[in-house]
């Protein structure tokens, strides 16, 4: 065939020159591409340092690891900054790509997470083996990505937050343990230590997300100003974010440097929430009536209750439980939301089946099936034994969720105005990537569909490299926009969609 193809083409050469009345092949110049000259604009890049949580860090696959680190935001802008005066982009980096981690040589941090081919149903498995990051093996900084895992905006600015002494008891970071220049540093003061000329500011995700991924198991404290009496899990007030996020900025252009700063995305359109269906129950026909017989009871006591006016028609109605022969079958869940109807009967607790409005859980695939008590094969999770709080985000959960939102991305854009910053609006990003995905110069998009889109990595929560790539690029585009920069955009196809073990 390879013979034959020569041959061919060999023809096509001969039949050309026999029908020319020149024999000498034609001279095509190519064009000598023009230079392109890279500046900073009215920025200056030689100093550039990055503080936030997570997604500063580069944390994907639910672990800090070196491949993560290096495929983070801030250090593909570095490298377009280097392009432009930029200085050097030093990273408190893992010791490995496995991403847990020991304290005293016992394991606190988790490892990454793969796709596991081997059950025959892909699903997120922790990669094997002991990771050898030891948080007590101090390093020598300083670090100009300064992005903490975990980190909520009030954390930035307290001391202690890297004592080593204060990891076993959760009154400290493992993360920033490792690379605090002291027992009592804060995160904002080794940034501004290090006299940035430049700076990015991610932070406030943290301050929501951990109630969202709760199932709205915290409490929002919007009318409490003071953090130091908040649950791990609660959302912080708008109060406390407005002074701590100016007081943040204020530390960091205190010696002059210019900077680019984002607002929080919806947390929940991310895919943690947008995977799992409210209705992924597959039940036969016996199995749904042997289910119907046994919430009749509950049904016939609301019912009853209705009848003496304790709830409305429209609430009954909410909280009839019915099962049907299928695959399409809504879990049941509690709903602390629900009219308490205990006092009448303490079987009528507050459950209902879950609605397209409500959110479950990315890790609910795992528990929904699942058996509640090994000896009951009836005990089924998400059937017979309702999901708690923590799978489920339900509206009223949800509206809390918005309106902390709100609350902080326009303390955030009042500080890009009064700080006079470049502003991301990573919140718009996140809406266009969900509703048409975000195109590649190779015919593909990316989106915002678990483990295939290319956009989140398998933790459901934060972005793959090939996402963080876009985010670089907006980032850039912002700077450029607002301090007349000149930066080279990264390849978003230079990076993977998804890790393959």
């Amino acid at each position: 065939m390879k013979k034959f193809l020569a041959l061919l083409a060999f023809a096509g050469m001969l039949n050309i020159s026999c029908s020319s009345d020149d024999n000498t092949p034609p001279v095509v110049s190519t064009p000598t591409p023009t230079p392109v000259n890279y500046t900073s604009g009215t920025a200056d890049f030689s100093n550039y340092v990055a503080v936030g949580n997570s997604l500063t860090a580069g944390f994907s696959d639910n672990a800090l690891f070196i491949d993560g680190q290096n495929a983070s935001y801030p250090n593909m802008m570095a490298g377009s900054f280097a392009l432009a005066g930029g200085g050097n982009f030093t990273i408190p980096l893992m010791a490995d790509n496995l991403g847990g981690a020991t304290l005293g040589g016992q394991p606190i941090l988790g490892n990454r997470l793969f796709l596991d081919f081997t059950s025959g149903s892909p699903a997120p498995t922790p990669v094997n083996g002991t990771g050898s990051t030891e948080i007590s093996n101090i390093l020598t900084g300083p670090f100009n990505n300064m992005g903490v895992p975990g980190a909520k905006s009030f954390h930035l600015l307290a001391p202690g937050y890297g004592n080593l002494a204060g990891v076993p008891i959760g009154a400290a970071n493992p993360y920033f343990a490792r690379f605090a220049s002291e027992a009592n540093a804060t995160v904002v003061g080794d940034a501004a230590a290090q006299n940035p000329t430049f700076f990015s500011l991610w932070i406030g995700n943290n301050d929501i997300l951990s109630f969202a991924t709760s199932g709205g198991a915290g409490i929002d404290q919007k009318d409490n100003p003071d953090p130091s009496t908040y649950g791990g899990n609660d959302i912080t007030s708008p109060l406390a974010f407005a002074q701590v996020y100016n007081g943040i900025l204020q530390t960091l252009t205190a010696g002059g440097a210019k900077g680019v700063i984002a607002n929080i995305p919806d947390v929940t359109s991310i895919p943690f929430f947008t995977t799992v269906p409210h209705n992924p129950i597959p039940l036969d026909a016996a199995t749904a009536d042997l289910v119907n017989g046994a919430y009749a009871a509950y049904n016939g006591g609301l019912a009853q209750l209705q009848q003496l006016g304790a709830i409305s028609a429209d609430e009954v109605a909410r909280r009839t439980i019915s099962f049907s022969a299928g695959a399409t079958n809504a879990a049941v869940i509690i709903d602390e939301d629900l009219t308490d109807l205990t006092m009448f009967n303490p079987a009528l607790i507050n459950m209902r089946q879950a609605t397209a409005d409500d959110l479950l859980v990315l890790i609910s695939s795992s528990f929904i099936g699942t058996l509640a008590d090994p000896n009951n094969p009836t005990s089924i999770n998400g059937v017979a034994v309702p999901l708690g709080d923590q799978w489920v985000l339900t509206p009223e959960e949800q509206l809390m969720i918005s309106d902390a939102t709100a609350a902080f991305n326009q303390t955030i854009a009042d500080a890009a105005a009064t700080f006079d910053l470049a502003f991301v609006d990573a919140n718009a990003f996140l809406n266009e990537l969900n509703a048409n995905g975000i195109p590649l110069a190779d015919g593909s998009a990316v989106t915002s569909t678990f483990a295939t889109g290319g956009g989140f990595s398998l933790d459901g929560v934060h972005p793959s490299p090939r996402g963080y790539a876009l985010l670089a690029n907006k980032f850039m585009a912002e700077i450029s926009l607002k301090y007349g920069a000149t930066l080279p955009m990264v390849n978003p196809l230079d990076f993977t969609g998804l890790y393959i073990e």
